[in-house]
């Protein structure tokens, strides 16, 4: 399924992609909706300028305590880059990892050299493995795309609590929409609403630990206790390719093949359940904002769309390993892969909340945020 119908003239993106419209010229509005990102947050002298008053506020207000700011580290680029540049800058940092029983060796090993060449304290957050697999499970029944939610709230609700006790203001995210793109709602939505529905329809072990992430915490740790969420990559000078290479000569840092592929489960659910379940082909997001943020040729990009996200000599062995791992049989998970799609829309979440309320909404997530979210953005260029 490399491309359907109409082709951005601009990145890759394609008629696959929910609410695509062209313009007269054969611009796309999610084209339109980087120069928008780009506008709102640039780099070079304004970036720097920017980005260097939010050092100093970072400092000020780690002042008497043991750490300024949290850098939830993946073993990836980015977060493993931000790093190296937070110790550039003489912050003091706890990098906070999130253990789903699905890192990598690979991972596992950039994390450690990072941590310990830098002079890092690393705090590795391990989830109840019978819980996490409960819900991934949970997912699966539930036939929807982005089955790895469970773990994107669990971030987030781990990186506020360890900041929240350790009096810790600032958080600081390795996102850069200009490597990764802004994914469609319906491709990547969830909620802890959603996550709660899902385990009381499917779920079979109780959640005792399982760290979600509701509407409340986001209260309460965004609003009340003014955590805040950072992201440098939006001010500053960075190429993902030139950090890579960096990373690998000054630290022995390891490549992992892909976007995200350090953890195996969200390798799996963006490289073969999104593709081959749903006709959904996430590069077209990720490699369109690099082509447009310089980092490599349109044509590249048409290249890689052509060839498959997975290694199909490894397919076999990637679902054997994830059966065993979840402890389900083979029959079961084809049974999930081939029954009727859903949406996020055909289950309880906070989304029709957030509809019918949409002005408090907005005001209230323009409190919380320093960065304008990229949801409002889309919702003003591609629609809710």
């Amino acid at each position: 399924m490399p491309f359907s119908g109409e082709v951005c003239r601009i990145g890759v993106f394609d008629q696959s992609i929910p609410d695509i419209q062209f313009d007269a010229t054969g611009k796309s509005n999610y084209a339109y909706l980087f120069d928008a990102l780009v506008e709102a947050y640039p780099r070079g002298e304004k970036g720097q300028k920017d980005w260097k008053k939010f050092l100093g506020d970072i400092k000020k207000a780690g002042k008497r305590k043991r750490y300024d700011c949290i850098v939830g580290v993946s073993g990836g680029t980015d977060s493993c880059y931000l790093l190296h540049l937070a110790s550039q800058w003489g912050l003091r940092v706890l990098a906070v990892n999130l253990d789903n029983g699905f890192n990598s060796d690979i991972a596992v090993k950039n994390i450690r050299r990072m941590t310990e060449q830098l002079k890092i304290d690393l705090e590795t957050y391990v989830i109840d493995y019978n819980e996490v697999r409960d819900l991934i499970i949970c997912y699966m029944q539930a036939s929807l795309p982005w089955i790895d939610t469970p773990t994107d709230l669990a971030i987030k609700s781990v990186l506020y609590k360890i900041a929240n006790r350790e009096g810790i203001k600032y958080i600081l995210r390795g996102n850069d929409f200009r490597s990764e793109g802004s994914q469609p709602k319906d491709w990547t939505y969830g909620d802890g609403k959603q996550l709660k529905a899902l385990h009381h329809r499917y779920g079979k072990v109780k959640l005792k630990t399982f760290p979600n992430y509701t509407i409340g915490h986001l209260l309460y740790y965004g609003f009340i206790k003014k955590i805040n969420n950072l992201y440098p990559y939006y001010y500053i000078d960075y190429n993902k390719n030139k950090a890579q290479q960096f990373l690998k000569e000054h630290y022995g840092w390891e490549y992992y093949g892909g976007h995200h592929f350090e953890n195996i489960f969200t390798r799996f659910a963006m490289s073969y359940w999104l593709y081959e379940k749903f006709g959904i082909d996430k590069r077209k997001i990720t490699l369109s904002a690099q082509v447009m943020s310089g980092e490599i040729s349109r044509e590249k990009a048409i290249a890689e769309i052509n060839s498959l996200p997975y290694n199909p000599d490894e397919k076999d062995e990637m679902i054997n390993y994830l059966c065993k791992k979840l402890d389900i049989f083979e029959n079961d998970f084809t049974t999930w892969f081939e029954q009727p799609n859903k949406n996020y829309r055909d289950y309880p979440s906070y989304d029709n909340l957030f509809s019918k309320y949409h002005s408090i909404y907005s005001w209230f997530i323009n409190k919380i945020f320093l960065h304008k979210p990229q949801s409002l953005f889309k919702e003003e260029i591609i629609g809710k």
